[in-house]
């Protein structure tokens, strides 16, 4: 069976996603910045193994 790819806007949302997300990490400070941002690269990776 073909797998399908996203569509364009199913990429726009991931893009946007991904943008909220870094942007409330930036706003974090110390122990909780690292603790964000190693979550939104678990998830990235985890989307990339799907």
């Amino acid at each position: 069976m073909k797998e399908m790819g996203m569509t364009d806007s199913q990429f726009k949302a991931f893009v946007r996603f991904l943008i909220d997300a870094l942007e409330d990490a930036r706003e974090e400070k110390g122990e909780n910045k690292d603790k964000k941002l190693d979550k939104i690269l678990e998830n990235l990776q985890s989307s990339l193994e799907d």
